[in-house]
């Protein structure tokens, strides 16, 4: 008998609830109150760019993008929440979404990735920090957490100022 495969597929809304599942038990609820979730509220992650991935028949892990605003720059995202079952962490499936999603994010024509994350881990997808006082977030934020993957060479330095939502 052959062991089920990891297989990442679109996020679909049926898989929604079990998301939610799966972030409820790897963040808790304390997860609201963080200042990314100030840039989520009251807005709809990407469609095209929610991918969750499989174990066989059961939802393990799972990836969002968010719209963004910095400045007049409306090509920016924000990734996460980024999830995988504490059972199943250190196998490299965070990356794998990790790499799905900024690949899909760069063919729909976006050019600039942040997140809030630990710099160590998500170096190895091409994040890094964002230079200090370039950007601000609503709300407070360890500067040496806050990351940016270029999707678009050199945009980084067109961009300067708060980031906020984007209706």
């Amino acid at each position: 008998m052959s062991k089920p495969e990891f297989k990442i597929t679109p996020e679909k809304t049926t898989h929604l609830g079990a998301v939610e599942t799966l972030l409820d038990q790897a963040f808790g609820p304390g997860r609201f109150a963080k200042t990314a979730y100030r840039l989520r509220e009251g807005v709809d992650p990407v469609s095209d760019l929610g991918f969750v991935g499989f174990l066989g028949a059961d939802l393990v892990a799972s990836i969002q993008f968010w719209p963004i605003k910095i400045a007049e720059n409306t090509q920016t995202l924000l990734l996460g929440p980024l999830v995988v079952d504490p059972v199943y962490r250190g196998r490299g499936w965070g990356l794998e979404l990790i790499a799905t999603g900024l690949s899909q994010a760069k063919k729909l024509g976006y050019d600039l990735v942040i997140l809030v994350g630990d710099e160590p881990y998500y170096a190895r997808q091409g994040f890094k920090q964002v230079p200090p006082g370039q950007l601000t977030l609503p709300g407070p934020c360890d500067p040496q957490r806050l990351l940016y993957c270029e999707l678009q060479k050199g945009v980084i330095g067109t961009v300067n100022g708060r980031v906020s939502k984007f209706f």
